[in-house]
């Protein structure tokens, strides 16, 4: 405000100050996409944000097991964090059908939980909250976890048996009820993680006597080759203007186990627009001697051509979170947790991969991926980027490139690290540089605009970020009558020009030995 000027002296006047500042954004915001928990995901289809994994527990519900669901979004969730992964956003979908295996698949009906009704006058129905599995039948193995509820020390109190122990069991995990009075059946398993309870036929009176335990069973048994995930679901998720699309930013985007076609596809779409970067899972099945047997290398399904995204190769060993069991996971929540690790330790621009990116967690890589310094050759010139066992040091992830690496249209683009940098500047100056518009669209604007961007561009390169020996070989940003015309100028628009000398990694350390022979010594 202007200051009234009345006496002879000196009079001090307060501005604003023009300067504005350059915040960097965030570079690890993970993005999970997949089916979460059947029957306790809170909010399906909405990105929430979590920064633990017991935030998804919360949410989501936890780990699980079921033979129509592998769950491998709540383990990659569980693998980001555990690798360094510090914020991301879950979107869970719930599976509404049964699926077979066909091309297209076709739906074979609803999906009802497990449940089972006792009686002794009035129904008592304990319904299932977790996929509970099936026994065997004929030559057919049982499958999954069973789950049964154990009703003793039945009791008389005001009405004859009204008064009993309540067991329920689902393979390690046993939820106890002491003294459950009948009537009070409803309140007392209210928390159950296991089972939801009901009473159709009013408040009952009694609890049977006869028949524990009781085993909670499907109305009608789902095929084992039957599974709830179905690809369609996925394209809601990468719609304009759906929940995902209004979150302000991620950075990477996973899809867990993912590889049908038209669900990559998709996904290599949305991160681009999204400028996030697509972290790919191999298909389980793909064995390293059969890819590297062809030249040139064929991949099938063949991952779309994109500098936004990688594919990360062979699945890893690890434990059934539930039941302990041997298992294998896909790769790509733990090489996403290696990516927030490095960019907190090292810097974007540095790449994901080499020896100090142990992987926490797994025993190794399967026994079908395991492989060859040669073999890992031929995968890498294919844009597959490969982890590795190696003694001391654990698995690691061993491979930096782009899908786009072997395309020579998208040569600058061949490194993980050079894309997600250019990435990392356009989000941060995207949001940074919004207190421009409307500005006068002159010099004052253009010079203010290039200080700005100068001084945030000195600091990465203080920070070691570009490749270059003085901030003049490292990066240039210009805004000026040469970027932004007068014919710009009349149209609104301002032009800035921001380069940089990005880093490349020292991808093959090339060792020269020669022998000395015969040379006197000084």
């Amino acid at each position: 405000m202007s200051i009234t000027t009345t006496y002879p002296g000196v009079y001090i006047q307060e501005l604003p100050s023009s300067v504005h500042t350059i915040s960097a954004a965030p570079t690890s915001v993970a993005a999970f996409v997949g089916f979460t928990h059947p029957f306790l995901t809170r909010q399906p289809g909405v990105p929430i944000q979590l920064f633990s994994f017991a935030d998804y527990q919360e949410h989501f519900g936890g780990f699980f097991s079921s033979p129509w669901q592998p769950d491998y979004v709540g383990q990659a969730v569980y693998q980001f964090f555990q690798n360094g992964g510090s914020s991301a956003y879950v979107v869970g979908l719930v599976g509404t059908d049964y699926f077979d295996t066909s091309s297209p698949p076709v739906s074979q009906g609803a999906i009802t939980p497990a449940a089972v009704t006792v009686s002794a006058g009035q129904d008592i129905v304990f319904t299932a909250r977790q996929p509970v599995g099936v026994p065997a039948s004929g030559s057919t193995p049982a499958a999954g976890i069973a789950m049964q509820v154990t009703i003793s020390n039945v009791q008389e109190k005001t009405n004859p048996h009204d008064m009993a122990d309540i067991v329920v069991s689902y393979g390690t995990t046993v939820e106890t009820y002491r003294r459950v009075l009948v009537g009070d059946v409803l309140t007392a398993l209210a928390g159950s993680t296991l089972v939801s309870v009901t009473t159709p036929g009013g408040v009952p009176t009694a609890f049977p006597t006869t028949g524990s335990p009781f085993s909670l069973v499907y109305a009608a048994v789902p095929a084992l080759t039957w599974t709830v995930i179905d690809a369609a679901s996925f394209g809601a998720v990468f719609e304009t203007n759906a929940p995902l699309d209004k979150v302000t930013i991620f950075n990477l985007l996973v899809l867990p186990a993912i590889t049908d076609p038209s669900v990559i596809a998709q996904a290599v779409a949305y991160a681009e627009r999204k400028r996030a970067f697509l972290i790919l899972d191999p298909p389980a099945g793909w064995v390293v001697d059969t890819l590297t047997s062809t030249s040139p290398l064929v991949l099938d399904p063949a991952p779309p051509i994109s500098p936004n995204a990688a594919l990360y190769y062979p699945w890893l060993v690890t434990a059934d979170p539930v039941t302990g069991a041997a298992s294998s996971s896909p790769p790509s929540g733990y090489v996403a947790g290696i990516f927030a690790n490095e960019d907190a330790t090292r810097g974007v621009w540095k790449s994901p991969a080499g020896i100090e990116t142990s992987i926490l967690g797994p025993t190794g890589v399967v026994a079908t991926g395991v492989m060859t310094d040669a073999q890992q050759g031929v995968l890498n010139s294919g844009g597959v980027n490969c982890l590795r066992d190696f003694p001391g040091a654990g698995t690691v992830v061993f491979g930096a490139r782009t899908v786009a690496s072997t395309d020579l249209a998208f040569a600058q683009w061949k490194y993980v690290a050079v894309r997600r940098m250019a990435l990392f500047l356009e989000q941060t100056l995207y949001a940074n540089l919004t207190w421009a518009v409307f500005e006068p669209n002159a010099q004052p604007l253009w010079t203010a605009m290039t200080q700005e961007v100068s001084a945030f561009m000195l600091s990465l390169f203080r920070q070691g970020a570009f490749a270059g020996t003085t901030p003049r070989t490292a990066f240039a940003v210009q805004c000026d009558s040469n970027t932004t015309t007068p014919s710009d100028v009349a149209n609104g628009v301002v032009n800035l020009l921001v380069a940089f000398a990005p880093l490349e990694p020292a991808e093959f350390v090339v060792i020269q030995i020669a022998q000395l022979a015969g040379q006197a010594s000084s």
